[in-house]
Parts: structure tokens; C-alpha cells; sequence
């Protein structure tokens, strides 16, 4: 299982860079000012591992409300803060949170139903623990 914020960081890093293909309009928004950070410093994404992605977040612009897309596009592209992107769409940082999960939800969906497997699949995946915290907990206990 893939850490779906790990990948979005470098799909993030990748479309800074203008690749992506998602039709997203940040003028129009009223985010004339925003800078992009230089992608010299951002981690990447191939491009084959980046086109995917992009189909799934432009699938996100065509299935889901516009609001997700913004936060995403904010967060992982232009690498805002939470609280930043709150302040300039004018909600809490907690619906910041909330939309920005919501997002990675489906995104994370998109790429489980396409069922490929990423080129930094191994780089990304989630590290499972050996043991669960009740069993964590015995031990702790017998040594007690």
C-alpha cells in the first residue's frame, strides 16, 4: 500500500514544472501572486508515474466538486501551507484538512482501480508494523 501523500508530493513536484494536464485556472481564482518554488529543490515523479496521477486528479476536476481540486492543486503544486490556502479561500484550516483528505481519498481510489504499479511505488509504501499495539502492550507488561 502506497503513501498517497508521499505520492501526491512528488506528482507535486513534477507538474510544478508544467506538466500536468489538469485544466486548473489559479488567476481565476484569485491567486495572481502565488510563486511557484523552484522544482530544483522538490522531490519528482517520471513522467509515466506523473501522467498517471494527473488522470487520476483530472478525474478528481471532472467527478468531484471544484473546491478539492483547488486545495490539492494549492497544497501540492504550489506547496502552500494549510493555513495559508485557508486564509486565501477563506475557510478554517480544519475544512483545509477535510477537503484535502477527501481528495487524497479519491485520488488513492483512482489508482487503486487502475490497479498499475508506480515506479516509486518503493520509495512511497507504507512501512507495516510487525506487531499490533495490543501485542506491544503484553510485552511491555510481562517485562514490568
Amino acid at each position: 500500500m502506497r503513501n498517497i501523500q508521499q505520492v501526491l508530493e512528488r506528482w507535486g513536484g513534477w507538474a510544478a514544472d508544467s506538466n500536468t494536464a489538469v485544466s486548473w485556472a489559479p488567476i481565476a481564482a484569485g491567486f495572481k501572486g502565488l510563486v511557484v518554488s523552484s522544482s530544483s529543490s522538490r522531490l519528482s515523479c517520471c513522467d509515466d508515474d506523473g501522467l498517471i496521477i494527473d488522470a487520476c486528479v483530472c478525474r478528481l476536476q471532472q467527478v468531484r466538486k471544484p473546491e478539492e481540486l483547488d486545495v490539492i492543486m494549492l497544497y501540492y503544486v504550489y506547496g502552500l501551507t494549510k493555513r495559508e490556502i485557508g486564509r486565501r479561500i477563506r475557510v478554517s484550516e480544519m475544512e483545509v484538512r477535510r477537503r484535502i483528505s477527501i481528495a487524497e481519498g479519491f485520488i488513492e481510489g483512482c489508482l487503486c482501480m487502475l490497479g498499475v504499479r508506480l515506479q516509486m511505488d518503493p520509495e512511497v509504501e507504507k512501512q507495516r508494523f510487525e506487531k499490533s499495539a495490543s501485542a506491544c502492550r503484553k510485552n511491555c507488561a510481562t517485562l514490568v
